[in-house]
């Protein structure tokens, strides 16, 4: 426990955990505790359960006990029974506001919801959704006074989430371990759970553009007619994906020959005009002699087994009856990662793991059996049953998927996308919130649903914007656009049927408010590509809730209409078709209020005249790096920087910009330039000047221009060099 920590968060009403245990039927002496960090401690239920865990899926690495929880640790966990489940319950002090529990339908605040970690094929999800695609089971909690704590139960088994009253977890299989962080902020909660659980991999810079999809673009042709349209059209977008249908009768690492004959020359010809591209690979193999990969499975008895552990399971899904590879073998992901190898040789760019829950069609469980077995390695828990992995299923097989991308392509960095996944996953995939719809219940949850997978640890993330499941209409996916541009991830998407949801197919005022949309995140990619770096440093969410400017406001805790990237962006949109909800904003720090701002617009006008845009608000004392607008990301030098400038109450404001190749690993050797820009206030003039500089990459002959921000809502602009000082009259 730090010793600033509020007095509040010194105790605990011990009455109130004697009152849970006794009502558990296990006694607080039971409980071991042992610290793993500063302000973290791992609970077990007993010596037994302790000495009996199974290894964490969720941790980087496994921690070992550095002594015993600190005296006076506030948060408690009581064990106990329901029925055929073990129990974990945490109370919680009044005022307490919980978030968190991964990708979960309906609003950002969770107290009062329960839900299921339990991996579901949830294709048009509505708000009832006990479980979706992904498991997390873990709980920030931000009490009263802005002190946070967060709470991961370890285990992969099912396990139920109730906030109906404190925080209880409901699991099934043998007990493991419940851990809690302590901090001062929400801020240090995330970054505590990326120390523990590890970070993201700085992606290359390619994929933080946006992304174009839909299943399926089909044929080959169309996929080109819809790159050249972007182009054609000045929209900016960096990525086209191909959906199942390029494959020859979905079977997994082919091509269909009639319609995509030369893939290599397809992906050649999208790089041409800027486009990356990524490509579906489901873990389902069509169970067919005579087809490679089968037989080559079949021949190195990789898949998973029946509930009598010798006979191969069989499943349909969209190639027919197939069979599943166990990821949980090392052997077995490691002849998956080998397939790998000459599927990216025809010029893949990144790749898409769907599917991966596993899905499996014609069951009521839309999944395996849970009695199905896994020959799982001893360093994740040994041979045990899919009610065990079915959680990590879809992670394994990423780690798998990552590790033969990278083989193939050991020097650029890997993109790999998975529709499943578990707590700690990030490490090896980006994800996004499955197969919503097209309508304005999901336009309404796109940016909690986002804000609670990246509380959980997972900041690449965001929906399909435009909604996957039915067609939506114009004024919907003008709006979604316009706030939808600006997640961490970024993608347009639809369902096989459905009208064409590319930019332009609503109409040239759609058009151009996506256009709009766009040249917005690529203005702001200098930015967004910061945020990501300082991400894989720290692990800090990309986008964050708006009660991360003052975690003491309460009239912030449950603002979900909104969100911030980094520290010092607020985005404000409006969900509704009314557009008739208020706005809330972060109350003035230090008597300075968060300014609003816009970009120019293509033809001449300002962003803010635009109703579906979001509106843009500063914190006081930062300064915001942009650029250009570029077609795609580093489609030219970043030339001018330009930065956005608003002074706190002294006159001061600081911000970052970091910068690297956009790919390859020479950024873990000092290649990169991490600039800190600095303003400061002298009387009539404000001085803006390069403050710190880390890197070997040295700094370019370039353009800065500066945007002040005035209190009554004007502008100063000045311009000069880059690593110069320069001078802002304001007179």
């Amino acid at each position: 426990m730090s010793p600033n920590q509020p007095a509040s968060r010194r105790a605990r009403p011990l009455a109130a955990l004697l009152v849970l245990a006794l009502a558990s039927g296990v006694g607080c002496a039971q409980v071991v505790t042992e610290s793993i960090g500063d302000g973290i401690v791992r609970f077990h239920a007993s010596d037994d359960a302790r000495d009996n865990r199974l290894p964490s899926m969720a941790l980087e690495t496994p921690r070992d006990a550095d002594g015993d929880a600190p005296a006076g640790f506030p948060s408690n966990v009581v064990f106990g029974r329901d029925g055929d489940r073990w129990t974990a319950t945490i109370d919680i002090e009044p005022g307490t506001s919980l978030y968190g529990t991964g990708e979960v339908a309906g609003p950002l605040r969770r107290n009062g919801r329960v839900v299921e970690t339990w991996n579901t094929d949830a294709y048009g999800y509505q708000d009832d959704a006990a479980s979706l695609y992904t498991a997390h089971p873990w709980v920030l909690g931000v009490r009263a006074d802005g002190s946070a704590f967060g709470v991961l139960c370890d285990t992969t088994y099912r396990c139920e989430i109730d906030l109906t009253s404190g925080i209880a977890f409901r699991a099934a299989g043998q007990e493991q371990p419940v851990i809690v962080i302590e901090r001062d902020t929400p801020l240090a909660v995330c970054e505590a759970l990326g120390e523990l659980t590890g970070t993201i991999t700085l992606p290359p810079k390619w994929a933080i553009g946006y992304h174009q999809c839909r299943y399926s673009y089909d044929p080959a042709d169309r996929v080109m007619e819809v790159a050249r349209e972007f182009r054609d059209r000045d929209i900016p977008a960096d990525v086209i994906w191909m959906d199942i249908d390029y494959m020859d009768a979905y079977r997994v690492f082919t091509f269909d020959s009639a319609d995509f004959p030369d893939p290599a020359r397809l992906n050649a010809d999208l790089a041409d005009i800027g486009f990356h591209n990524v490509w579906m690979i489901d873990p389902g193999v069509k169970d067919e002699d005579g087809y490679a990969i089968h037989d080559s499975g079949e021949a190195g008895d990789v898949w998973v087994k029946r509930a009598d552990k010798t006979t191969t399971f069989q499943g349909e899904v969209w190639p027919g009856v197939c069979v599943f590879p166990d990821y949980t073998n090392a052997a077995v992901r490691e002849w998956w990662a080998g397939l790998y190898e000459p599927f990216m040789a025809n010029g893949i760019s990144g790749v898409w793991n769907d599917m991966n829950e596993p899905a499996v069609f014609n069951t009521p469980t839309k999944t395996m059996p849970e009695n199905n077995w896994h020959r799982a390695d001893p360093d994740i828990g040994g041979p045990g049953t899919h009610a065990r992995y079915h959680n990590v299923y879809g992670m394994l097989m990423v780690r798998a998927t990552r590790e033969g991308v990278m083989d193939a392509n050991p020097d650029v960095r890997p993109f790999v996308l998975s529709r499943a996944n578990y707590i700690g996953g990030h490490r090896y995939a980006a994800t996004w919130t499955g197969d919503n719809s097209a309508d304005w219940y999901h336009v309404d949850v796109s940016i909690p649903m986002t804000l609670n997978l990246s509380l959980s640890g997972q900041p690449f993330c965001g929906p399909d914007v435009g909604g996957f499941a039915g067609n939506g209409d114009a004024e919907m996916f003008s709006r979604w656009m316009g706030f939808g541009a600006l997640f961490p991830f970024s993608r347009g998407h639809t369902a096989k049927g459905n009208i064409d949801k590319e930019p332009w197919a609503y109409g040239e005022a759609v058009e151009a408010t996506s256009r709009r949309a766009l040249e917005r995140r690529y203005r702001l990619i200098p930015f967004l590509y910061t945020l990501f770096e300082e991400s894989s440093r720290t692990g800090a969410p990309i986008a964050r809730p708006t009660f991360f400017a003052d975690a003491t406001d309460p009239a912030l805790r449950s603002e979900d209409d909104s969100f911030l990237l980094g520290a010092d962006l607020l985005v404000s949109a409006q969900l509704q078709p009314a557009r008739d909800r208020a706005r809330v904003l972060p109350r003035p720090v230090a008597g300075v209020a968060w300014r609003e701002f816009d970009f120019e617009s293509f033809d001449g006008g300002r962003d803010s005249k635009d109703p579906d845009q979001p509106r843009l608000y500063l914190r006081p004392g930062s300064i915001l790096p942009t650029g250009p607008v570029m077609e795609f990301v580093d489609e030219k030098p970043l030339d001018p920087v330009t930065l956005i400038v608003c002074l706190d109450a002294d006159g001061s404001a600081l911000g970052e910009l970091y910068e690297d190749a956009g790919d390859g690993w020479d950024y873990l050797n000092g290649v990169y330039r991490r600039t800190t820009y600095e303003a400061q206030r002298r009387g009539d003039v404000v001085r803006l000047s390069v403050a710190d500089t880390e890197g070997d990459m040295p700094r370019p002959e370039r353009l800065v221009r500066v945007r002040l921000l005035m209190p009554d809502g004007s502008e100063v602009r000045a311009t000069g060099k880059d690593g110069q000082t320069i001078e802002i009259p304001l007179r």
